[in-house]
């Protein structure tokens, strides 16, 4: 009956998440104990959750089965797929009293506020660093184990994040997605575009000391 009242009377001491089931609440827990009872087959890396493990091996398998009814673009797991679709929807209910940004969910709403409580309740089992995101302390790890699950296909380099994959494979497209406004220059990375603008607005923000 829960799944239809909604009632979620199973709480995380640690974080505050809710659950419906005690069984929800015992395979959360496991991200805070730090019990990783799955592993991949294929690079070893172990995960508290089976649902966390058939996700990542998607990274090997490159299956990308969530696909955006508006535009085509596919991805890997549902959520991003719902992040996206945000763009075509452009609806955001759920908003921020700290600071007015918006969310297209509740839960990206309850993530943001940690910035402004200062809750960081996932931690590093090797550093005791501590972060507010699960997905920012699985990153974090990668210092630790020196895993590169994110390949390029073109020339076989590994990265520990996607976005600097991204960033890599226009190396091999040529692709300069961002576009000096002033001169119609364009660069790979918005990083350049930069360094670039600084030439029109003779901005120099490094001073020397002596």
């Amino acid at each position: 009956m829960m799944i239809h009242t909604r009632e979620k009377p199973f709480t995380c001491t640690h974080c505050g998440r809710s659950f419906g089931r005690n069984f929800g609440l015992k395979i959360h827990m496991m991200i805070h104990t730090g019990e990783k009872p799955f592993t991949c087959t294929h690079c070893g890396k172990s995960f508290s959750q089976s649902s966390h493990l058939n996700q990542h091996m998607r990274i090997h398998t490159r299956e990308k089965p969530f696909t955006c009814t508006q535009c085509g673009k596919s991805f890997s797991r549902s959520s991003h797929l719902n992040e996206h679709m945000m763009i075509h929807s452009r609806k955001k209910p759920f908003t921020c009293t700290q600071c007015g940004k918006s969310f297209g969910r509740n839960f990206g709403l309850k993530i943001h506020m940690r910035i402004h409580t200062g809750e960081n309740p996932f931690t590093c089992t090797h550093c005791g660093k501590r972060f507010s995101q699960s997905s920012s302390l699985n990153e974090h790890m990668r210092i630790h184990t020196g895993e590169k699950p994110f390949t390029c296909i073109q020339c076989g380099k590994s990265f520990k994040q996607s976005s600097s994959l991204y960033n890599h494979k226009k190396i091999h497209t040529r692709e300069k997605p961002f576009t000096c406004t002033q001169c119609g220059k364009t660069y790979n990375y918005s990083s350049h575009l930069n360094e670039h603008m600084r030439i029109h607005t003779r901005e120099k923000p490094f001073t020397c000391t002596q």
